[in-house]
């Protein structure tokens, strides 16, 4: 399960509008299935590695490991959106694992 903020450096966040739990906004709780280093963020890989089964945690990942100077989204209601430049923080449990793979 995983909800994404844009962590601000006062150590604020705001969400983004991206959740898969339903009390952060999801139509339901649905778990989010990933590979490490497959069309992710080096910061989500780099922190989920160091993560064990039933742990949930704030994974925080500088802009330099996220998106960089790119936005993605879209603004004013157009569901999610992380601004260029977002310093970013995940509240993610990591649920199972569904196989292992090579890296």
């Amino acid at each position: 399960m995983v909800t994404l903020y844009i962590e601000k450096a006062d150590g604020s966040r705001t969400p983004s509008g991206w959740s898969t739990r339903k009390i952060d906004g999801a139509q339901a709780d649905e778990p989010f299935e990933f590979q490490p280093g497959k069309n992710l963020i080096v910061g989500w890989t780099e922190g989920v590695l160091k993560m064990r089964e039933g742990e949930r945690a704030l994974l925080h990942v500088p802009s330099d490991k996220g998106y960089g100077g790119r936005a993605m989204g879209q603004p004013n209601g157009g569901g999610f959106w992380i601004p260029p430049n977002s310093d970013l923080l995940f509240d993610i449990e990591i649920l199972g694992k569904v196989g292992e793979q090579d890296l």
